[in-house]
């Protein structure tokens, strides 16, 4: 049977964009189709941009499903670039056919994405790692998920998830990239080549901040997690001013003096409005290489510590979510951008974390926590 343009177009349907991931059929990327008597197949394809860094993924997953259709001896992939006219378009049509302004979709009343704010007192707690983990554990049970990197001086995220492409402009939105199936969008990703420092003051985090939730297209996710610099500054409190429905997540080692500091961290939301998801307990204890002892490195109690002292201030309960042991393979996982529970989702770390993944994930719409009746003005 010869190949016919709605066959061609059925299977185009099941190409998506992979920055925009939807069917490049919806997105009017489809600039022609043409087929010879003998069953060869031109397809033009408008990309978003010129340069466009998924070129060869588009050309190569346009080619495969079109090579599927009965009666098609070949297939022929020719480029070209959207005109400015028709990238407004597709701007407006991903932003629902309301035109380009500049809010933030998370913090919308009606917004079915759940936002997770990964916060710590201190450095080094292993707060990042904690965050692509859990982004790429909820990502595997098939949820949509973005990281959004708030670390600004200290971004590691891309690393941590092996990406270092940067993101594609269409018109004033930014497509991000996507990393084990996870959106991922991080200051890094702007910045010239090298370890440049970012040398900005509370003003200029805001806008970034904002940029990041208003001008990214996200999409339709199901989970974003922010990574949040260490602290209490001008991100927690931007974050807490512009998505006043964000979750904390509080993550702690076990050594008291870690505790300290992370339940001040937490304490935030006495001020701030915010709801406590719970907290995590990272380097939790060391397995024994040699027997079934934990080993406690950094001492014990800290989790539990951190939810007690939480629970007391804010009046509600805010549970121990789970407690992570040391493994290196963690570590070496953020460094090589293979996250630990993708990479070997035995190990007694993976289990944990997605474990806790799963907890969260179950939750429907928000996860409750205690409505607070205090202001920032402490009226």
């Amino acid at each position: 049977m010869a190949p016919t343009p709605d066959l061609v177009m059925a299977a185009l349907a099941t190409v998506n964009d992979p920055e925009i991931r939807r069917p490049i059929t919806d997105l009017d990327m489809v600039k022609s189709v043409d087929i010879s008597p003998d069953g060869v197949v031109r397809v033009g394809v408008f990309l978003t941009v010129a340069g466009c860094p998924m070129r060869d993924t588009i050309t190569r997953e346009v080619t495969a499903a079109v090579s599927k259709v009965g009666g098609v001896t070949g297939v022929h992939v020719e480029l070209d670039v959207m005109s400015t006219e028709q990238r407004k378009t597709l701007q407006t049509k991903l932003r629902g056919n309301r035109g380009p302004e500049k809010e933030i979709p998370f913090a919308k009343p009606g917004s079915l994405t759940r936002v997770f704010a990964v916060a710590s007192g201190k450095g080094g707690v292993g707060k990042s790692s904690v965050t692509v983990n859990l982004a790429a554990a909820m990502a595997v049970s098939g949820l949509k998920v973005g990281v959004l990197d708030a670390d600004i001086y200290g971004h590691s995220i891309p690393r941590m998830l092996g990406t270092s492409e940067r993101p594609t402009k269409v018109e004033d939105m930014i497509m991000p990239p996507v990393a084990h199936d996870i959106k991922v969008i991080s200051v890094g990703m702007f910045k010239p080549p090298g370890n440049t420092p970012v040398v900005w003051r509370g003003p200029m985090l805001d806008r970034a901040l904002h940029q990041f939730l208003a001008d990214v297209y996200w999409g339709d996710l199901d989970v974003l997690l922010m990574d949040l610099p260490p602290g209490t500054g001008d991100i927690a409190i931007s974050v807490a001013q512009r998505m006043p429905g964000a979750e904390i997540l509080v993550v702690t080692t076990p050594q008291q003096a870690a505790a300290e500091v992370a339940e001040r961290a937490g304490s935030i939301a006495t001020q701030t409005h915010q709801q406590i998801a719970g907290v995590i307990e990272n380097m939790a204890w060391l397995p024994c290489p040699h027997c079934d002892e934990r080993i406690a490195v950094f001492g014990e109690g800290g989790g539990q510590s951190v939810a007690d002292g939480l629970t007391r201030t804010l009046g509600s309960r805010v549970p121990l979510l789970g407690q992570v042991p040391i493994d290196l393979r963690l570590r070496e996982g953020g460094d090589n951008g293979k996250p630990l529970v993708l990479t070997d989702p035995d190990a007694p770390a993976s289990v944990e974390l997605r474990r806790i993944a799963e907890g969260l994930s179950k939750k429907s719409g928000s996860i409750k926590g205690l409505q607070l009746g205090l202001s920032p003005s402490g009226r």
